[in-house]
């Protein structure tokens, strides 16, 4: 497709690339240790089939299949003197495929290694490389060059030129951010942005390394110091290792919104890099669509359709707790905590006392403050089908890598559990084990994301499952956050990642809640207020200086100290007063209470609940 096309449509709709490679072939069994580029040659159907993937999605540009493709990363696998093979074929691939209606991007990368002053490469050696790369790229029938995931200014700088020499092709040049906004090598969006304009790229964006909120941010400052098209092909969330792999969970829909927030920024070319798959671009040309009428129509490709395993459960029908929050009734859990033995036989004697006081649910916490007990998954299985008591189940990204959380949520699935409350978790240094190491490869919202893609019927790879899972999707929230406006920004991301409702810290001070309840109403999720009885003045201390959230007003303070003068007994009974006054004032504000009683005192929790 003539090169001056592909410079009027850009300057004149927003053109859709596609996503990760790198994610796709991995998905599809091949190793992390092998040399993608090389899959050109010798799995050429393999690559043929990713094209198709994305093509099926109504892309209007491809990437070849050789962002290493350069003679010092090929030469790792001894296939330095393949680069021209490889790139050609990798051109020629992509071109076979997309036909006439949609461009091919030669995808240019990093060459692995630092170019002086950083290193010990000249910059006439790295210019070679990069020219070396591009010229096969532009005789295997390549439209345009994308120079993406730079971090170092002065090494973009070498691949423009070279690419510039090599062929009169157009060139978009994308530089990688940190989460400060500026590339990886400190230098801002602002002044990158005005050097690549001034070296001759013809489009300037950003892809890889962070998730799209932090994109938009540094998009936005690009687009004030630039009259150029930008492009912007964010990593699906912030990347997380596991194993060497880079994993991301932002949801297609997630993405969707953020591609409108783009274009609305003035970005003329939206695709997708680490960790994004053919749903996420699929959901992102919905998008597009929404913003601006399409001008052409799609290629066709006769590949068939992967659809999603069915819709996803209705919130009422998920759970006991599901119908009850739908139906806007009061909702009262209470807090089990897994047993320090493996003697589930306290755990049953309470439930049985619950029941009979007409607890709705129990909610079971994950590893709580990081100690070593019962696993909370085994007591949840105990108590729901030995007592058949509706269950809570906590479930934390601290102990489990990305693939064992997403068995465990298979498998809790498979034992009939349905309610989630989905939280990051304790460091383990918060804990009886300071030793003990966490994993943390995702946050409280990427685990809701994962739990989000299996209730629409797909793995976090894309795959499809023989059917949707049913999860109620619960995750916590502090209303006395010291930050709260990033408090207010993570829930809302929670929100769009999936969440259902959410429980809070514990409340000791109604006007923090009430004030987070009205600035989070137009998300229209349940709330549980947390319900903590004080026992001790100690307590009430440690819970106001050493958990983040739990704001004691001065005035509990005093009368908790008040208590704690007369007798230790006066004190528990004031503690539990105070939590009776606070479920009452949130009783007409909130749509349930979660009760966490100090010490696994059940006592407590029900001299709460008497009226």
């Amino acid at each position: 497709m003539p090169a001056e096309n592909f410079l009027d449509l850009v300057r004149r709709r927003v053109l859709l690339c596609d996503g990760g490679m790198g994610t796709q072939f991995y998905n599809k069994g091949i190793y992390l240790q092998t040399c993608f580029d090389e899959l050109n040659l010798s799995q050429s159907g393999l690559v043929r089939e990713v094209h198709r993937e994305y093509l099926e999605c109504g892309v209007d540009l491809i990437e070849t299949n050789t962002f290493a493709a350069n003679r010092y990363k090929l030469k790792k696998f001894g296939l330095d003197d393949k680069v021209g093979d490889i790139n050609r074929a990798g051109a020629r691939l992509a071109k076979e495929e997309a036909g006439e209606a949609v461009f091919v991007a030669g995808s240019i990368g990093p060459l692995g290694l630092k170019i002086e002053p950083w290193g010990p490469t000249s910059i006439e050696e790295a210019e070679s490389a990069f020219r070396e790369q591009a010229s096969a790229l532009a005789e295997g029938g390549a439209d345009l060059f994308i120079l993406e995931t730079f971090s170092d200014i002065n090494e973009i700088h070498q691949a423009l030129r070279a690419v510039k020499t090599a062929a009169e092709l157009p060139v978009v040049a994308q530089m990688t951010i940190g989460e400060d906004g500026n590339s990886l090598y400190g230098t801002t969006p602002e002044v990158f942005t005005r050097m690549l304009e001034e070296w001759g790229a013809h489009v300037v964006g950003l892809n890889c390394s962070v998730g799209p909120a932090l994109m938009l941010q540094s998009i936005e400052r690009m687009a004030r110091v630039t009259k150029l098209p930008l492009s912007a092909m964010p990593n699906a969330g912030m990347p997380r290792e596991v194993e060497g792999r880079n994993i991301y969970l932002c949801s297609p829909e997630y993405m969707a919104e953020f591609a409108k927030r783009f274009i609305q920024s003035g970005v003329k070319i939206l695709g997708g890099c680490c960790g994004t798959a053919p749903p996420h671009i699929k959901a992102m040309r919905g998008a597009i669509r929404a913003l601006q009428p399409p001008e052409r129509r799609v290629v066709a490709v006769s590949v068939p359709r992967d659809e999603s395993a069915g819709p996803a459960v209705p919130r009422r029908d998920k759970s006991a707790l599901g119908l009850k929050l739908d139906e806007g009734r009061f909702v009262v859990s209470v807090e089990i905590v897994p047993p320090r033995g493996h003697n589930p036989g306290p755990a049953f004697e309470a439930v049985k006392t619950l029941r009979e006081h007409g607890i709705d649910c129990v909610n079971i916490p994950d590893g709580p403050r990081a100690s070593a007990r019962m696993s909370s998954q085994a007591l949840a299985f105990l108590l729901s089908e030995k007592t058949g008591i509706e269950v809570l189940l906590h479930y934390t990204c601290r102990d489990r890598n990305l693939l064992g959380m997403q068995s465990d949520l298979l498998g809790i699935h498979a034992h009939g559990v349905r309610n989630l409350l989905v939280i990051t978790g304790d460091p383990p240094k918060l804990g009886d084990y300071p030793d003990a190491t966490a994993v943390f490869d995702v946050d409280s919202i990427g685990l809701t994301n994962m739990v989000s893609t299996l209730n629409r019927g797909r793995d976090i790879g894309g795959k499809r499952l023989e059917s949707p899972t049913a999860f109620l999707i619960g995750v916590g929230v502090n209303p006395g956050a010291v930050h709260a406006e990033y408090e207010l920004s993570r829930f809302r991301w929670k929100v769009e990642a999936g969440a259902e409702f959410c429980v809070t810290q514990p409340v000791f001070d109604v006007r923090l809640l009430e004030t987070f309840l009205e600035r989070v109403k137009e998300w229209e999720i349940p709330v549980l207020a947390g319900i903590w009885p004080l026992v001790s003045l100690r307590n009430a201390e440690f819970m106001h200086n050493e958990v983040p959230g739990a704001l004691i007003p001065e005035e509990i303070m005093s009368r908790m100290r008040k208590a704690q003068e007369k007798s230790p007994e006066h004190a528990r009974k004031e503690g539990v007063l105070i939590a009776r006054e606070v479920l009452d004032r949130v009783r007409d504000l909130v749509h349930g209470v979660q009760i966490s009683p100090p010490l696994g005192r059940l006592d407590l929790a029900l001299e709460v609940l008497e009226t």
